[in-house]
């Protein structure tokens, strides 16, 4: 991956953020329930980045939930605009998950793979063409 500046904010711009693309470690879409209803939509599209890579500006008030695996997800979200920004599981929180539609150029974005394809729904099934982990994959 090229060692090109990435930048992203909420919708105010209150919170801005930045990483270097290279550090990026990959991109998924999560058809979770949680996450539909987090961003209103059939899913979350989540870029992986360590926390040390990302330079945030801003506050992002957090909500909590405990996952179906019994983790802690935080979700970061603009207190300002409301834009959900990051997120990130309490039990792991070196890894950041970016909200890639808060990117300002996401056409280098390349989706690997589908986490919880059995919650997708009808009008925004899971993509096919990648690989689809039924729940949450095993990173071990």
């Amino acid at each position: 991956m090229p060692d090109k500046i990435q930048n992203g904010s909420c919708l105010c711009g209150n919170v801005h953020y930045s990483f270097l693309q290279k550090n990026a470690i990959s991109t998924h879409h999560c058809h979770c329930r949680d996450c539909q209803k987090s961003t209103g939509s059939g899913k979350a599209t989540i870029v992986m980045i360590p926390d040390e890579s990302l330079n945030l500006e801003g506050s992002l008030k957090f909500y909590t939930v405990t996952g179906t695996a019994g983790s802690h997800i935080s979700r970061g979200f603009c207190d300002n605009c409301g834009s959900p920004v990051m997120s990130f599981i309490e039990e792991n929180p070196g890894i950041k998950l970016i909200k890639a539609g808060t990117l300002d150029n996401s056409s280098w974005v390349s989706i690997a793979s589908n986490f919880w394809g059995s919650s997708a729904t009808v009008w925004s099934p899971a993509d096919e063409v990648i690989h689809t982990f039924t729940e949450n994959p095993d990173f071990e």
